[in-house]
């Protein structure tokens, strides 16, 4: 493989870890559903594994919809290549609001993601077992007085 063409791959993968936060924020399933292989796996800490695109799908819509937004910030993406196929970890943060919850409208979550991408005919996606959420922290944002 070309200079070029590992570049061009590690770009393709970074922007769908990007792409993939994009679409949990906007609830844009078809964008998500774009992210994966149909086949994928999802290991979230603290949910049960979520096996097939549709269960993923699934337990972002659970997780998600009763929420007033959210916001995932994916960084320090780094990807190892092998053939077509590759290994990627990125950190995350992600803001979660819920007005009116009591105790503070904001949940922040921290931690690392650890995706495996395959080469499908269109393009690198997850596949297998990613993404892995391995939640580093969790902290409570604006407390407020029951």
């Amino acid at each position: 493989m070309s200079d070029l063409a590992e570049l061009l791959d590690k770009q393709a993968i970074t922007e769908t870890c990007y792409r993939y936060g994009i679409a949990l924020d906007s609830r844009d399933w078809a964008a998500l559903a774009r992210c994966f292989t149909p086949d994928a796996g999802a290991y979230y800490t603290g949910l049960p594994p979520a096996v097939g695109y549709q269960a993923i799908e699934d337990t972002c819509r659970a997780t998600l919809t009763p929420l007033t937004a959210s916001q995932h910030l994916i960084g320090n993406v780094t990807v190892s290549l092998d053939g077509d196929a590759a290994d990627c970890v990125s950190y995350l943060q992600a803001q979660h609001v819920k007005t009116g919850t009591p105790g503070g409208d904001n949940f922040t979550i921290a931690g690392r993601y650890r995706d495996r991408f395959v080469r499908t005919d269109e393009r690198l996606a997850h596949a297998g077992t990613a993404p892995r959420c391995d939640v580093d922290g969790r902290q409570s944002g604006r407390a407020r007085r029951a």
